[in-house]
């Protein structure tokens, strides 16, 4: 998604633009791996990259699909307190999203709760109206149309396997499907995922002294029985926990209106798209506790998405990291380190991001 972007941006500038994909398709992991959702920005510490890319993002992703027939629907959001300690929580949200620029904001009683959405358990709730959905997968294949259309080249099934600066270029040495070839460049752009931190070792960055390492962490979704699918029009999300690990499972739709739950959080040492029932019991009380119309047998599991988390476990949340690495003695070298959630709706202002980079560097 973020290479996607930038890469149609970038080109826009009558740049020679190469995407390197190691994968068959575009979007196969993380890009196509999550909620799909459009955020406003409420999460993210002020003035953290996270609040201003999401929040400028938002408003950019939704032009876009507009303007390019993207699948997408504004359906907003509700985060809801389930018991009056949660209360407290809701109104440091509203401020937090109102200092990000979201000013859409709205905190709900419980009867204003129940008249949105009466099947929705709650005490209180946070309404974020410019929050929604989209499909990822026709954006992304807007955003490499664009830049194909531009010049750029895209290229699949090969894997970047070395980075060497050599003078005013770099050296980048890549696997297509066992065959090794090797090219050169004035910028490298990483925007890798889950293999950013690799990349940027490649080219002689010490990732751990740096802060770039990156920790995997897994999380499963579970689909709900279509005979419960009509019964809200809104997001629903809990009160996020302390140390934002995640926002906590929450409920979601999809375009055709069937509600997923997820994702959960837990950090793992390898890439593992393996999902079972075995969580299925916890999936089903935390969803219980908004969703009191669930049985037990409506949900099943569906996939698992893997978030490339610059914090270890138990650590608060860290920002983006987009960088140019200059002072490393790596002039052309930009990397983008820990691109998670809200990545998706910042990407459009990520690519504004970089593309001013690159102009500065050519």
């Amino acid at each position: 998604m973020i290479g996607a972007a930038i890469a149609a941006k970038v080109a826009q500038e009558s740049r020679q633009v190469y995407v390197i994909e190691k994968n068959e398709s575009f979007g196969m992991e993380t890009s196509s791996r999550n909620s799909q959702v459009i955020h406003a920005g409420l999460y993210y510490p002020e003035n953290s990259l996270k609040a201003k890319t999401c929040v400028e993002g938002n408003k950019l992703l939704y032009d876009l699909c507009r303007r390019f027939a993207i699948g997408h629907r504004n359906t907003g959001k509700i985060i809801v307190a389930v018991d009056s300690f949660e209360c407290d929580a809701l109104e440091d949200l509203l401020n937090k999203g109102r200092k990000n620029g979201v000013e859409d904001l709205r905190l709900l009683s419980r009867r204003e709760l129940q008249s949105l959405e009466p099947n929705i358990a709650g005490v209180a709730a946070l309404l974020s109206p410019s929050t929604g959905i989209l499909n990822v997968h026709e954006l992304i294949k807007m955003f490499l149309n664009q830049a194909k259309e531009l010049g750029a080249q895209v290229v699949y099934k090969s894997e970047v396997t070395g980075v060497e600066k050599d003078n005013a270029l770099y050296q980048i040495e890549v696997d297509s499907s066992g065959e090794k070839f090797l090219f050169e460049t004035r910028v490298v752009i990483n925007s890798a995922g889950l293999h950013a931190d690799e990349v940027a070792r490649m080219a002689g960055i010490d990732i751990a002294g740096a802060g770039y390492t990156l920790y995997y962490c897994k999380g499963e979704y579970y689909s709900v029985s279509w005979g419960k699918s009509r019964l809200i029009d809104r997001l629903v999300y809990p009160v996020p926990p302390a140390k934002l690990t995640g926002v906590g499972v929450h409920v979601t739709l999809d375009l055709d209106g069937r509600i997923r739950l997820g994702p959960s959080a837990q950090y793992i040492d390898e890439i593992d798209y393996h999902i079972d029932d075995s969580n299925k019991r916890q999936f089903y009380a935390e969803a219980k506790k908004l969703l009191p119309f669930l049985d037990y047998d409506d949900i099943e599991p569906e996939m698992v998405g893997i978030r490339p988390k610059l914090q270890k476990p138990g650590e608060g949340q860290k920002d983006f990291i987009i960088r140019h690495e200059t002072d490393r003695g790596l002039p052309g070298l930009i990397n983008l380190i820990g691109i998670e959630s809200p990545g998706i709706t910042a990407s459009p202002a990520i690519a504004d991001i970089v593309s001013d980079m690159v102009k500065q560097i050519l």
